[in-house]
């Protein structure tokens, strides 16, 4: 189908959208790449040039007459894990590979996965049930277990209310951290049955950045160093923030 320049302009802010909202959702850099190369040969495009790093996309789509379009988009926000909006975009992508649908209804499919809002009772019940349950399967009694849930339970909407700020990860890993720390110190002084390292290994391991790892030394494996060596520096510099915050708040317990 012949598309034109302004339809295809279309189709590239919409690859760009689909770009970032991937890459946010937990997308690995490859795998971002390799579907919106696809999604813009679907439409027409002989061929596709994407680039893609954890703060940049840039997409240059050429077409059957010679012409070509390039956009770059820069990426704000760190993002998150969603599972269902990577399932979601997966199946969009999938769709629009086998048959391509209009650039409008392209964007309206975006713009409604990217909507998509885990509710927070959910967000809730799993925090304190993995940190709980985490929290005891490192050796912690079950009152430990109870403790590191409600602690669970404050880093769940602490997250929640410091995402809504300009705070980037590695500030809000620092201040999330010090306030657990010394909530779960203060506990363990008030109830002495409380173990505040057996509390803390439960609810730091909400924190740790262990996907974003295990993406950058993927990527890196797949042949794209730049962006795993790029992916892998972010997450060591979240978990080094995490680290600190805990030192910071254990330290401030022992001088008090």
């Amino acid at each position: 189908m012949l598309y034109t320049d302004a339809q295809r302009r279309e189709i590239l802010h919409c690859i760009l959208d689909f770009g970032e909202l991937y890459l946010n959702t937990g997308g690995e850099i490859s795998r971002v790449e390799d579907t919106l190369s696809r999604i813009g040969r679907a439409y027409g495009a002989v061929r596709m040039d994407v680039f893609v790093i954890t703060s940049s996309i840039v997409v240059t789509m050429e077409s059957g007459d010679g012409e070509s379009m390039t956009e770059s988009r820069r990426i704000e926000t760190a993002g998150s894990t969603d599972f269902t909006r990577f399932e979601e975009l997966n199946s969009l992508s999938r769709r629009v590979c086998a048959q391509p649908m209009a650039p409008e209804l392209f964007r309206e499919d975006i713009r409604r996965i990217g909507e998509h809002r885990t509710p927070f009772t959910v967000s809730l019940a799993g925090s304190m049930l993995a940190a709980g349950s985490l929290s005891m399967f490192f050796g912690g009694t079950w009152m430990d277990g109870i403790a590191a849930a409600i602690f669970g339970a404050a880093i769940c909407w602490l997250q929640s209310r410091i995402g809504r700020t300009s705070l980037n990860t590695a500030a809000s890993n620092l201040l999330i951290s010090l306030i657990i720390g010394l909530g779960a110190g203060i506990a363990a002084r008030i109830v002495p049955v409380l173990n505040m390292d057996l509390i803390l290994i439960g609810d730091i391991m909400l924190l740790i950045p262990g996907i974003a790892m295990t993406n950058a030394v993927q990527n890196m494996l797949v042949g794209n160093p730049l962006s795993g060596v790029v992916r892998f520096t972010e997450a060591l510099i979240w978990a080094g923030a995490l680290a600190f915050g805990i030192f910071i708040a254990i330290w401030i317990m022992i001088l008090i």
